[in-house]
């Protein structure tokens, strides 16, 4: 019995075939780097990774570095913002503390992040994905889903064939590879993603999706953090199929509206829509500190910039955040975060930083931290910021100097005029 005839999109030319198997060559320019696949003229839902981005673009401004692992971070002190898949065969990866990065690789070439170039090479490449669709749903500098239903007509071609022109596009005009996950929602996109990196094209489709799922394990579902698997892991659920037992409710019932999303994504299922321009959730900022910080003062001290920082971007951005988070990290590394929810919507750094003092005090044990940071995140309409409040009646009068200051600084620089925390010894 002959094999079944399967789609073929060949990467270098775009052509999708329908060729008599075996295929090793494209029928159209002869090309192998092929993507084989039932469902691939009829697939939309597409996640756009770069790979080692940050990485990526240091070596293709700098030749001489391409075939040595580049490691994108801060000092002794830091932590890895990226690593190149040179370092990565040494065991580096993304978040790697700097000290435990070098020791893996000690002849690694490290280089200070430089966002402003980053930001210049991501906008290249939401241009170009701006010219297929305009449902695009940026997660990152270097990450994006695109929702590509509809748009075969205008570019006579599947959206398959868009994608893999995409790529070629980035990599020839920005100097970066990217790897596309393409399949029926953003979940399983997402997952095809990460299968075939760096410059991978990976597909699952609707005929495949549970049974491709069903013995990974649950941390490969959105939102499944740490917390999250230990609780399903005492439960006796360590992989996706063994979520497929459970009604919707029991699981709704154990793991609240979380629950709902574990029984969609178990068999491959996501209504989440790309949400085309979809605001951030959050804004945050952090410092690493050059020495272990000891005491509840200097904490205290560090926190008063961080939330100015953040309050400044929530104004220019006009949007306030309903909760305050608080980011601390240990000395060995380990990883807290607090957060407590708002009276009302704030974009005032007097706000984020009697909020965060107080979980930052409630919170503090005797030890060393090398890390704190304030986010404030539930973003809503910055309109909705700050509303009067009559038992702090001087509270207005605090949100408009922080306006005011912000002005000022726009016109004389933004560290020109400081307010009197910001000298404390």
């Amino acid at each position: 019995m002959e094999p079944e005839p399967v789609q073929v999109l060949c990467r270098d030319c775009t052509a999708l075939t329908t060729p008599k198997p075996p295929v090793r060559r494209c029928p159209s320019c002869g090309a192998r780097r092929l993507v084989r696949h039932h469902e691939l003229d009829s697939l939309s839902f597409a996640h756009l990774d770069c790979d080692a981005f940050y990485a990526s673009v240091e070596k293709r401004d700098r030749p001489e570095l391409r075939d040595k692992p580049v490691i994108v971070g801060g000092g002794q002190r830091g932590v890895v913002s990226a690593a190149c898949y040179v370092a990565r065969l040494y065991g580096v990866r993304s978040a790697m503390p700097m000290f435990k990065a070098l020791s893996l690789c000690p002849d690694a070439v490290v280089l200070k992040p430089d966002m402003n170039k980053y930001r210049e090479v991501s906008r290249g490449i939401r241009d170009r994905m701006s010219a297929l669709t305009p449902q695009i749903e940026p997660l990152s500098l270097d990450e994006a889903f695109l929702d590509l239903a509809g748009t075969s007509r205008l570019h006579h071609a599947a959206p398959a064939q868009s994608l893999a022109r995409l790529a070629n596009e980035i990599e020839r005009d920005l100097g970066v590879s990217v790897s596309i996950g393409l399949s029926t929602c953003k979940l399983l996109a997402k997952i095809a993603s990460d299968l075939d990196k760096p410059r991978g094209f990976a597909v699952i489709g609707e005929a495949e999706a549970a049974e491709f799922l069903s013995g990974k394990p649950v941390s490969i579902l959105w939102g499944v953090g740490g917390a999250l698997q230990k609780k399903l892991l005492s439960d006796g659920i360590r992989l996706v199929q063994d979520l497929l037992p459970y009604e919707e409710s029991e699981l709704m019932a154990r793991y609240g509206a979380m629950g709902r999303r574990l029984y969609l994504f178990a068999r491959g299922q996501d209504p989440r829509p790309v949400e085309a321009d979809a605001p951030a959730k959050s804004l945050s900022s952090e410092t690493t500190f050059e020495q272990d910080i000891q005491d509840l003062d200097s904490l205290r001290r560090h926190l008063w910039p961080l939330c100015e920082k953040v309050a400044r971007r929530l104004r220019d951005k006009e949007v306030a955040g309903k909760t305050v988070t608080l980011k601390l990290r240990l000395a060995d590394f380990r990883l807290q975060t607090r957060s407590r929810q708002l009276f009302a919507p704030t974009q005032s750094a007097d706000t984020l930083y009697e909020t965060g003092g107080k979980l930052l005090e409630e919170n503090w044990k005797a030890g060393g931290y090398r890390l704190v940071g304030i986010g404030a995140g539930d973003l809503v309409r910055g309109d909705l910021a700050d509303p009067p409040d009559f038992l702090d009646p001087q509270r207005t009068r605090r949100i408009a100097v922080e306006k005011a200051v912000d002005g000022l600084n726009q016109k004389l620089g933004t560290t020109a005029v400081r307010k009197g925390r910001s000298f404390q010894s």
